[in-house]
């Protein structure tokens, strides 16, 4: 008995281990070492949630494991502005933990399963993702004018719907020397692109971030 729930403890540094090597490889905030001990942790506080709680509570721990996992994944997320990163990564570690829970219940093809179905998201999924973002994606433009801001504004407006993207001002913030406006603009990822190519030949404008 105690050799088979040392090979669920292996077999979860083992799957663990794969997941972060990919989340390693592109350079995460949680990558290798982190995806791999929360797969592990995750199926130990599981076997010991079933020793502990045998026979009438047997998820009193394992129970908590999502409330934990909760925390870990929040400190991965980044939001700049109207930008947010890290819920990927977030999304991994939450799989890593239920493929360890998993795994700590002896249930070898579901975690099997699952790790295959996370390979294929994090990896395959992201070709198809850059299709979509081909025919259409959404950018947040924080464009600073100068304190003379409405000629230029216009400007760039009418250079947005010139190259037949839709924009949404989302806020605006005004300083002594100069006035600042979030833009939501969408479209073709080349007309995107274009736009940006103008906005840095575009005197007028003070700096700009996207």
């Amino acid at each position: 008995m105690e050799y088979e729930l040392l090979f669920r403890l292996l077999l979860a540094l083992l799957f663990g281990a794969v997941i972060g090597f990919e989340r390693e490889y592109r350079s995460k905030a949680a990558g290798f070492r982190t995806i791999t001990l929360i797969s592990i942790g995750s199926a130990l506080f599981t076997i010991t949630s079933f020793k502990l709680g045998y026979p009438g509570n047997p998820d009193r721990i394992a129970s908590n494991i999502i409330t934990g996992i909760g925390f870990i994944g929040a400190g991965v997320v980044f939001k700049d502005g109207g930008f947010v990163s890290g819920l990927t990564t977030a999304a991994t570690i939450w799989i890593a933990a239920a493929m360890g829970m998993a795994l700590g219940n002896g249930e070898y093809i579901v975690a099997g399963t699952t790790l295959g179905f996370a390979i294929i998201v994090l990896s395959l999924f992201e070709k198809v993702q850059d299709w979509i973002d081909t025919f259409h994606q959404e950018k947040t433009y924080k464009i600073d004018f100068y304190a003379d801001y409405e000629r230029p504004k216009t400007e760039v407006e009418k250079q947005i719907l010139e190259l037949k993207l839709a924009f949404q001002i989302k806020r605006c913030v005004r300083t002594s020397d100069n006035i600042t406006f979030y833009y939501s603009v969408s479209g073709k990822q080349a007309r995107l692109s274009r736009f940006t190519d103008y906005l840095l030949g575009f005197r007028e404008v003070k700096a700009f971030d996207e």
